[in-house]
């Protein structure tokens, strides 16, 4: 029997439609894990070292250097008394009272006189009628009116003292952004803390992420979340004088692709974020496509990681294994951090693959009896 050249065509369509490879978007385990092959064919040590994520490789890779962003100290919050010390900059405000007759300080038929917004300094004094130069910086506002008052009942018996303090630029805080209504706040006391501020300012502007504030003092910068602020209250530390204070949106990301649920870059929407947290930002793994045994994570450490004392890692770019299957793999991704600009990588699964090229053997093969009974 002969064939026609129509149905020696079809079975050649057929055989090519079964041995070609099936479209993928993601690779699978075994392809993204295998070394690399150099121009003479032969195959050359990857430039990454493979751990599995489990109970026993967590406490050893939980040594290892954090990466990805930059790590800021924070203050703890020590109590002050809740009083103004005043500083140069400082305005004054001071009513002395004077019962006699014929007073040094008022005039006739006054008993009052107001000496207003008189401003301390930068020596950290005042002048005061019939006192002179009197040093009150670094006093708080009763000390300073007792002291004043001590002055004045050296010549006026009778002198009674009333003294008003308003903060100048070394007693006030700059909320710089971040907020509803940023600007520079006095600092009504030395117990005034970061969160009144932010109070102050009208609250954490909405729809940020979780948003981080930033403490600059004396050529320092400091960092921490909003939420653990509202957490922890030991973190709620106490301002001083010209302190700059931003609010800013969470600044950490890390990456999803392949058999994803999404790809894309996520910013951190907590401080600390597990490789199932992650899994969970990004939609979990295509039911379908994704390899539940290979979910990657692929993360670059600095060179300088690889020194120094301690457990480090092995080499600078690094493949974790994560097996969603079982239970240690499950429990293990719960504890496993997340670190800024990881590539979290769900690998194909070759079951799919197969399913999917039989479907094709079989539509061809269908092809291939339609065309042998024409």
């Amino acid at each position: 029997m002969t064939f026609s050249m129509t149905r020696l065509a079809g079975i050649v369509l057929c055989m090519a439609l079964a041995g070609c490879n099936t479209p993928r978007g993601a690779g699978f385990q075994n392809e993204v894990l295998a070394a690399s092959v150099d121009a003479d064919g032969q195959e050359v040590a990857p430039d990454f070292a493979v751990f599995s994520v489990t109970r026993d490789t967590l406490p050893i890779i939980a040594d290892w250097p954090a990466t990805g962003a930059r790590g800021y100290n924070w203050i703890n919050r020590r109590e002050q008394p809740a009083s103004l010390i005043i500083a140069p900059g400082d305005t004054v405000s001071i009513t002395v009272w004077d019962a006699e007759e014929n007073s040094l300080i008022t005039g006739p038929g006054q008993r009052v006189a107001q000496l207003q917004d008189m401003q301390v300094s930068s020596s950290g004094s005042v002048f005061l009628p019939f006192v002179g130069e009197l040093r009150i910086a670094g006093m708080s506002a009763d000390g300073a009116r007792a002291r004043v008052e001590e002055r004045y009942l050296e010549s006026v018996p009778s002198a009674q003292v009333q003294l008003a303090v308003r903060p100048g630029r070394a007693n006030t805080a700059n909320l710089v952004a971040g907020v509803a209504s940023p600007g520079v706040y006095p600092l009504p006391d030395r117990d005034f803390t970061i969160l009144g501020l932010l109070s102050q300012g009208g609250g954490v502007r909405a729809g940020m992420v979780n948003p981080q504030v930033r403490l600059m003092r004396g050529g320092e910068i400091y960092g921490t979340s909003v939420a653990r602020l509202y957490a922890e209250p030991g973190l709620d530390t106490t301002l001083v004088g010209g302190d700059r204070v931003i609010v800013e949106e969470e600044a950490r990301y890390f990456l999803s692709l392949g058999a994803a649920g999404s790809e894309a870059l996520h910013r951190f929407p907590k401080d600390t974020v597990s490789a199932l947290d992650a899994l969970s930002i990004i939609g979990g793994v295509s039911d379908d496509r994704a390899d539940p045994k290979g979910i990657l994570i692929l993360r670059e450490y600095p060179a300088s990681a690889l020194s120094g004392q301690g457990r480090r890692p092995p080499q600078t770019r690094i493949v974790f294994t994560i097996d969603l299957t079982s239970a240690d793999g499950l429990f293990s991704a719960g504890n496993f951090r997340i670190m800024p600009r990881d590539l979290v990588y769900a690998t194909e699964s070759p079951v799919t693959a197969t399913r999917t090229i039989i479907g094709l053997l079989g539509a061809s093969l269908g092809l291939a009896e339609r065309v042998l009974a024409q």
